[in-house]
């Protein structure tokens, strides 16, 4: 699946890889939905695949197969 894609498409925490919509949806606590987002973002941050949310550095590193690190 391309990150292009409208809808949004999806990452495993684990591989960092993207996977299918289903397969996403199924797996959402180590999965994260991407959407298109602006660009020129302010480098690498972690993101948790459990809440969605934005963590710390340390979390992110402490915690790889929950968290997915953009940019």
């Amino acid at each position: 699946m391309s990150k292009g894609r409208s809808g949004g498409s999806y990452r495993s925490a684990i591989s960092g890889r993207y996977v299918t919509a289903s397969h996403g949806k199924a797996s959402a606590h180590t999965t994260v939905r991407e959407t298109a987002g602006a660009s020129g973002t302010s480098g690498g941050h972690y993101r948790s695949a459990i809440s969605g949310r934005y963590v710390t550095t340390a979390h992110g590193k402490a915690s790889p197969h929950t968290t997915v690190k953009e940019g």
